[in-house]
């Protein structure tokens, strides 16, 4: 069944965003901190059993300069340096194998996929762990880690992982450092939000029904996970509900929505239960950015699927060429 309003209100719906007032200064800080440590970016030659297709194993330092894996893939010997888009993993998933990843190269394309500390026990392995555990009290999943301290909140971590991501794509010479996108979907597509905000120079954003957007609605208005997670952890921490939306306020995609320029195309399925579709439409309609969005209406979480990546390639197309 439908979930969410109807989609004439979603199209209008503008929601008061909760703001902070150092919110940029407090992203300064955090990524200027993290660029103290050298990008150390590796790519070392991996022999996946493709004939056709380059892969490199990389390694990069992220926030605190903890190493990240990710996976780079061209097309073979390619004859100059390609556009790149840079994939982000939807929640509690991995970098995984890459095969996985075969759609962008056999476009013609790089694609720079960024492993997700901490993750990949759910769905697609992981190879990276987080080295800096957040604090306090917490329930299970990522989503509470360190959550009533916006330093050291999990996702602040993994944010800033997603700008190193786009850095280190841009030090391997097949990457046509002038024409990078971003992309992925449901928490992957919270990530490229973050990324269109905090990485400007990129081209373009792909943004699927993302995670973490307009996150006291999403609380308030499903209990699937993982925004189950913070409903359980301010179900026990009573006292300490304002603290818990205080520090999401740093993270929001609609904050990062406001602040992005870069075109962008968005999804969202009108009945998904893990980010409902008015905070999808929360996100989009505080867009600063040139903008278009696929609404899929008999959808839930799963949005477009292929139908999706076809509308993606031939957006690269006109694009990138």
């Amino acid at each position: 069944m439908f979930v969410d309003l109807p989609l004439d209100q979603l199209r209008a719906y503008l929601p008061e965003r909760d703001d902070p007032a150092d919110f940029d200064d407090f992203w300064e800080r955090t990524l200027r901190e993290a660029r103290t440590f050298d990008l150390a970016a590796t790519f070392t030659p991996h022999d996946a059993h493709l004939a056709r297709v380059d892969v490199y194993d990389v390694t990069f330092a992220g926030f605190g300069g903890h190493p990240i894996k990710g996976w780079l893939l061209t097309p073979a010997s390619p004859d100059g340096p390609l556009p790149c888009v840079v994939e982000y993993i939807g929640y509690n998933g991995g970098r995984g194998l890459p095969h996985d990843w075969l759609l962008w190269p056999s476009a013609g394309y790089a694609v720079f996929v960024m492993d997700t500390r901490g993750q990949g026990g759910g769905w697609r392995q992981g190879d990276t762990p987080d080295p800096a555990p957040g604090t306090g009290p917490e329930t299970a999943g990522k989503l509470t880690r360190g959550v009533l301290d916006r330093d050291g909140y999990y996702y602040r971590r993994l944010y800033t992982d997603v700008v190193r991501a786009v850095e280190a794509a841009r030090a391997h010479p097949a990457v046509d450092a002038e024409r990078i996108a971003v992309s992925g979907a449901s928490q992957g597509g919270g990530m490229a939000l973050a990324a269109a905000a905090l990485a400007p120079e990129i081209s373009y954003a792909f943004v699927d029904v993302p995670f973490m957007c307009h996150i006291r609605r999403a609380v308030e208005v499903t209990d699937a996970l993982p925004y189950g997670e913070l409903s359980r952890f301010c179900a026990v921490n009573r006292e300490r509900v304002e603290d818990v939306f205080a520090t999401l306020a740093y993270f929001d995609g609609t904050n990062f929505a406001a602040r992005a320029t870069v075109p962008a195309r968005f999804s969202v399925g009108l009945r998904d239960e893990v980010t409902p579709a008015s905070t999808v439409f929360a996100a989009y309609n505080h867009y600063a950015g040139p903008k278009d969005i696929s609404v899929w209406p008999f959808n839930g979480h799963e949005g477009g699927q292929s139908v999706q990546d076809l509308e993606h390639l031939k957006i690269a197309r006109k694009i990138f060429g």
